[in-house]
């Protein structure tokens, strides 16, 4: 219940009065961490960090002035992988910060970090990869930069990424 009502005061309230960033910003957005986001042992339950991260890039869209429009042409966004580093525990009634920022794409997947982050301190960060369908197809890279007026070169990978990246590619090989 607590995620709906934050979902919808986003969409009533937050995605109004958003400020505006590039299409490489960075988005902030603020939380406080109530009990019900704790589990047992006191601090933000693992489960929950997915759900504050799908509110903040819905709110990293908004910020850009695409959610509207991606919403008009039935692109959802699907995340394909996540990777999370757990650095300090979030306890209850912290108010934290959410930065969100889109670091580059390759000819399939863009890819997004999200840092977790209370009064200077770097709770968690998290790379994401995904994609946006239409009608159960793959939107193309290159339609999507397109359609948002991108115009400048495609961002180097961090690092980070890129090993990350390797691994994933690894991991599917080894798989099938």
């Amino acid at each position: 219940m607590n995620l709906y009502f934050r979902l919808f005061w986003l969409f009533i309230w937050r995605v109004r009065y958003c400020q505006s960033i590039g299409f490489l910003g960075t988005s902030r957005i603020d939380y406080r961490a109530l009990p019900f986001d704790c589990d047992i042992n006191l601090h933000v339950t693992n489960s929950r960090y997915p759900a504050f991260m799908d509110l903040a890039r819905t709110y990293m869209l908004a910020e850009m002035g695409f959610l509207k429009r991606f919403i008009k042409l039935k692109w959802m966004p699907i995340v394909n992988a996540a990777e999370f580093t757990y650095i300090k525990d979030i306890k209850p009634f912290t108010k934290f910060d959410i930065e969100t920022k889109l670091v580059g794409w390759d000819e399939k997947y863009f890819y997004i970090e999200q840092r977790f982050i209370s009064k200077h301190t770097l709770h968690c960060i998290v790379h994401v990869r995904g994609v946006f369908v239409c009608k159960g197809k793959q939107v193309p890279i290159d339609m999507m930069v397109k359609e948002v007026g991108f115009k400048g070169p495609v961002p180097e990978l961090p690092p980070e990424v890129v090993k990350w990246k390797q691994f994933l590619q690894l991991k599917k090989e080894v798989n099938t």
